[in-house]
């Protein structure tokens, strides 16, 4: 298999995890649990593996290939509601193992969340490739954990405080006090997650370098640092 083939087939694993994460997040995100004083989600879990995605996406294929794969994966969300909610108009036979009120229950979630969701996503994955080629420029290709965290710090932020803020505040279903007790014990958990699962980053890039080849790899590298920086001063 040659390199372009090799580089293709990695970006199409990586866009796999990428899209499933972020769709399976979607239509799990109605279960909500809670740990002591504070609810959260349980889509949230899933989050970190998409961020993690994003900062290898970075590494390898540069902004272009981040806000590509971004919008494509905010287009089959919107596709994955269009269809969830054509699915519901559809009356459910009376012997469906699964009743029309049960998947109206687990699939139907408010408008407010499916637009937090989606705006949230898209504003968060903008401004993560924005900070890790800041820090990337500043570094150059040193430091992997302080680009991917970095990036995560932020993006992560913005991406909890706007999808709860419009999910659960514009129509009123929590307070401001609950808001921000709930939305920084999110952030803290999904900051906690992207620091533990830092040497995941190493290993993932150990392993793309072992299978496209470490000269071709760091090359590969070497040209999205350069391609990116070219973008910025054109820019």
């Amino acid at each position: 298999m040659n390199l372009n083939a090799k580089r293709d087939l990695v970006f199409i694993t990586l866009a796999g995890f990428f899209i499933t994460n972020a769709i399976v997040a979607e239509l799990i995100g109605g279960k909500l649990f809670q740990v002591g004083p504070f609810v959260q989600s349980i889509g949230i879990m899933l989050w970190p593996v998409v961020f993690l995605t994003t900062d290898l996406v970075n590494e390898y294929y540069g902004p272009q290939g981040v806000r590509k794969l971004t919008m494509l994966t905010v287009s089959l969300i919107g596709y994955t509601f269009i269809i969830l909610a054509l699915a519901m108009l559809i009356t459910a036979t009376p012997f469906s193992p699964v009743s029309g009120e049960a998947f109206h229950k687990v699939f139907g979630q408010s408008l407010w969340i499916i637009i937090g969701s989606i705006t949230a996503f898209l504003s968060s994955q903008l401004v993560d490739v924005t900070v890790f080629w800041a820090l990337r420029n500043k570094t150059g290709s040193k430091m992997i954990w302080l680009r991917a965290t970095g990036s995560t710090v932020v993006s992560q932020l913005i991406d909890t405080f706007i999808v709860q803020g419009i999910a659960f505040v514009i129509p009123g279903v929590w307070t401001l006090n609950e808001y921000l007790k709930n939305a920084s014990a999110g952030y803290v958990f999904k900051l906690g997650v992207a620091i533990a699962i830092t040497p995941l980053i190493y290993l993932l890039h150990w392993l793309i370098d072992r299978y496209i080849g470490e000269k071709e790899s760091h090359d590969i590298i070497k040209h999205t640092a350069e391609e990116a920086l070219h973008h910025k001063v054109k820019e």
